[in-house]
């Protein structure tokens, strides 16, 4: 029998491959969340000023949710800490986010377009996440520590 049939192969789990791939999932998923979030908190009151310009309900508690989430579980995500819960935090804030700011389907004719890429764009984050949510965050983090330790 042949990796082929096996369905084993350089990304193996017993040979850390997969594990690597997952690591590099996370970096690359949680990345934009830290940046953009961090951003966010250092400039909250604009963040919430935009909120509430697009009728978000209580802005004030939801906006400083909002940015501490996207950048603390960005930051969970790409550290492999609570990967799963912070994965569906993530997922979660993400189908708000793209609900509020890229609903394409009402814009103007002109922008359109980037909002629709925008929304596209999100769902593909999400699917990234719900991916993350199944597969946990491999060996190479803090979760597969605490569990090797125990």
């Amino acid at each position: 029998m042949t990796d082929h049939d096996t369905g084993a192969g350089w990304a193996d789990h017993k040979g850390g491959g997969q594990d690597a791939l997952l690591l590099l999932a996370r970096v690359l998923l949680g990345a934009i969340f830290v940046q953009s979030g961090f951003g966010k908190l250092m400039g909250l009151g604009g963040f919430i000023a935009g909120l509430e310009h697009q009728g978000v309900p209580m802005a004030t508690v939801l906006g400083t949710l909002g940015a501490c989430v996207e950048c603390f579980g960005g930051l969970a995500v790409m550290l492999g800490a609570w990967t799963r819960c912070a994965a569906i935090l993530l997922a979660i804030f993400t189908v708000v986010a793209t609900l509020i700011a890229h609903r394409f389907w009402e814009a103007a004719p002109e922008a359109r377009m980037m909002q629709q890429t925008q929304f596209m764009k999100n769902l593909a984050i999400i699917g990234g996440y719900v991916a993350l949510v199944a597969a946990g965050g491999g060996r190479f983090g803090f979760d597969g520590y605490r569990r090797s330790r125990s």
